[in-house]
């Protein structure tokens, strides 16, 4: 029986109708061929390629993704009940990689790796902390929001409060104000403060929702942390580019013989020395430094202190325009942080961009092994925790890559 669609339409290239076969949801301005029924920005729209159904998105004229799709099922409705839906789906996947107190501290919804295009939820333990990004789930967000609420209630969690950090630029591209604050949760006063405590991997932490890194803490390397504690023991450990010392204090808590953590923040590094202190970690320092001049420095003593160097840089490459800086400044750290260490010392490495492919970051790394006449004997290739999953269709879900080596 053919079904009545309801939505505006929006006619799609056959480059567009192949990318969407393959299973992304994203339609690019330049895929559209046509426009039917002035749809409004932010609401749904059908994309057809000829007079095939393809799925419905929301549709959004001033961003280049024109159409993010929600659905190839043309038996879909928009209604609260889907999205309520995708909320349970995205809750009952968190309890299963996530278990017991790993779920009150975890990302509840990575965008399109949760069908939910635009929107970030990461829990702290009482708070949820939101991203919106894309206009039609703005126009959505009480739905969501609401229905986030009611069902970590019904599953017994505790949930006080529901801020939101649209602090960023990305949302005038899309035709929205950029603001922040605690959104009002109908029956419950807005909590007075934005600080909490978050415990990850037996570590206790802080965390400033309003003015922490993104969304307050950096969720996706948890486990990769996990894997420092677990070797760190009776390693002379550089902790680099440590932001709030969360590797550092793995390295710590793992009864390493003494952690010196760097960062040139300095609002950073006083946060790591309170989180030290929180933890009663003694075996552990802090300086604030660029790390760039520290390992050039540290090279040409010919420095053989540490055992044990962790490289955790922020990404050096948000665009494709820029990838051969990135691969200049990752090969630079790299290349040092090989020099330095003794045969038989260890390296963790990683880069959260995903425009530096997997495949870039290996051959950088060889490249660097080569240079510094060492070899990388590997014991851990990891990526994002699963909270963040990754759509294999989606190369966009795919971005951190973590890597232990020996070097020998």
């Amino acid at each position: 029986m053919k079904i009545e669609r309801i939505y505006p339409k929006v006619f799609i290239t056959k480059k567009g109708k192949q990318s969407i076969q393959k299973g992304h949801p994203w339609v690019y301005e330049g895929e559209i061929i046509d426009v039917q029924n002035e749809p409004v920005n932010g609401e749904i729209v059908d994309v057809f390629a000829n007079n095939t159904y393809m799925g419905s998105g929301f549709y959004n004229a001033n961003s280049k993704i024109t159409v993010r799709l929600l659905s190839r099922n043309a038996n879909d409705t928009f209604n609260e009940a889907f999205w309520k839906r995708r909320v349970q789906y995205a809750l009952q996947y968190r309890k299963t990689v996530m278990p017991d107190d790993d779920f009150k501290c975890c990302r509840l919804i990575h965008g399109e790796a949760d069908q939910m295009p635009g929107l970030t939820v990461d829990r702290y333990n009482q708070y949820l902390s939101v991203q919106i990004l894309s206009l039609g789930m703005e126009n959505i967000k009480d739905i969501i929001l609401n229905a986030f609420y009611e069902e970590l209630t019904s599953m017994h969690e505790t949930i006080e409060g529901i801020y939101l950090r649209n602090d960023v630029q990305i949302r005038k591209l899309e035709g929205m104000e950029m603001e922040k604050g605690w959104y009002p949760l109908k029956g419950l006063p807005l909590p007075e403060s934005p600080i909490t405590e978050i415990v990850e991997n037996g570590i206790s932490y802080l965390v400033d929702i309003e003015n922490g890194q993104k969304t307050g803490f950096f969720l996706d390397q948890k486990y990769n942390r996990l894997a420092i504690q677990r070797i760190a023991k009776d390693k002379s450990v550089l902790d680099c580019f440590t932001h709030t010392g969360s590797f550092g204090l793995n390295a710590a808590k793992g009864l390493a013989k003494h952690v010196h953590s760097v960062d040139i923040s300095k609002i950073a590094i006083d946060m790591a020395i309170d989180n030290a202190k929180r933890n009663n970690l003694t075996n552990i320092d802090f300086e604030v430094v660029d790390v760039f001049e520290l390992l050039t420095n540290l090279a040409n003593q010919k420095c053989k202190d540490y055992d044990f160097i962790i490289l955790d840089p922020p990404a050096f490459t948000k665009s494709r325009n820029t990838i051969k800086d990135a691969i200049r400044g990752y090969k630079e750290i790299n290349l040092k942080a090989m020099k330095l260490l003794p045969r038989g010392g260890y390296l963790a490495t990683c880069s959260c961009s995903h425009f530096m492919k997997e495949e870039l970051f290996k051959d950088m790394l060889e490249d660097a092994a080569k240079d510094a006449g060492v070899q990388l004997r590997q014991i851990e290739a990891r990526q994002q925790s699963p909270d963040h999953p990754i759509l294999w269709n989606v190369p966009e879900t795919n971005y951190l890559k973590f890597y232990i080596f020996q070097v020998i």
